[in-house]
């Protein structure tokens, strides 16, 4: 009797389409595994991700707005879940891998710092070169995971995650995840900014809105729809959405990622991981534990970097407190 993975296998083959990836072509693991019975290798990976500490991490690192003052904001953690639904809205449709759309979607920000992208700058000041969350989430899943030895991911999957912002990943699924990123923090920090009292709808330029859609759900399914429709041996827009969805991009930097009421306690978190940097690398004994391995591999900076950029916003500021702010006493 075939597993349950083998008929998944066959079933892939009978239905997706011939730009899919079948998971029985994987390129594999670093490190080899036997199969399991039940799931596919993506599978697996999905559910690796999903388990890991730096997944649950997500839940408690900033998206675009540091420290709202409210429960309905998105973190990097909803971010995270609205790219899968979406990217596996559009690999349905395009008959693609669900599954390895699904993983790399998961996967894609594990690297990412704490206060969203003002971690990555204070980061890539402290080091005079370009820290990347894409590469950094690649080490995690590689490396910093399980203590050390990574989670084992496949090729493709790795793969998807490092080109999720730069770069052409090599599946048309990792290419896929890459265009509903973009989908999904547009909208979703339209609809942050909004709340925020940042942006109102009429404030989009109104071709934009006719084009795309007056609402948070009339883009996304606009996006969505022009998506599938430009796709085939490769994954684009047809060109007049495309046009459009870059015009909605570049109004969004101007507005809302460079807004002062959205970015305004940003130095404040710039500074705090210069000078959290700035500590460890002086003091690299008290690194944790599992950081003195890669601190006596590839030094002092590299075991740094990788012990802030694991930080959530929350665990930043607590360990900063810890170290330079006075605690009140008492003498009762």
């Amino acid at each position: 009797m075939p597993s349950i993975r083998e008929i998944t296998q066959e079933n892939e083959k009978r239905i997706l389409s011939e730009y899919a990836v079948l998971s029985c072509n994987t390129k594999g693991r670093e490190r080899e595994e036997p199969e399991c019975s039940v799931r596919t290798a993506f599978q697996r990976d999905r559910d690796r991700i999903l388990h890991c500490a730096s997944f649950r991490r997500l839940k408690h690192k900033t998206q675009v707005f540091i420290a709202p003052e409210g429960d309905h904001y998105r973190t990097r953690l909803t971010h995270t879940l609205e790219v899968s639904q979406i990217a596996r809205t559009i690999a349905r449709a395009l008959r693609l891998n669900e599954d390895l759309t699904e993983a790399i979607a998961l996967g894609h920000d594990l690297g990412h710092t704490p206060f969203g992208h003002a971690g990555e700058r204070a980061l890539s000041r402290c080091i005079g070169g370009a820290f990347h969350h894409y590469e950094q989430s690649v080490r995690v899943v590689k490396l910093l995971e399980k203590n050390g030895q990574g989670l084992n991911l496949t090729y493709e999957v790795c793969d998807g995650i490092l080109c999720h912002t730069n770069g052409q990943a090599k599946t048309l699924e990792g290419r896929v995840v890459k265009f509903a990123d973009k989908i999904a923090y547009m909208n979703h920090d339209i609809d942050d900014a909004q709340k925020a009292g940042v942006l109102s709808e009429t404030d989009i330029p109104p071709h934009l809105r006719e084009g795309l859609g007056g609402s948070k759900s009339a883009r996304i399914n606009t996006m969505v729809n022009a998506l599938i429709a430009g796709s085939g041996e490769d994954i684009t827009m047809p060109p007049q959405y495309l046009q459009l969805f870059d015009e909605l991009h570049r109004y969004l930097f101007k507005s809302v990622y460079t807004n002062p009421v959205a970015k305004g306690e940003e130095h404040k978190a710039e500074d705090l991981i210069a000078t959290l940097f700035s500590y460890f690398s002086a003091h690299p004994e008290l690194l944790p534990a599992e950081y003195q391995t890669i601190l006596q591999k590839e030094g002092v900076t590299r075991a740094v970097l990788d012990y802030i950029a694991g930080m959530t916003d929350r665990y930043a500021v607590f360990t900063y407190n810890k170290l330079f702010i006075p605690k009140s006493w008492s003498i009762y």
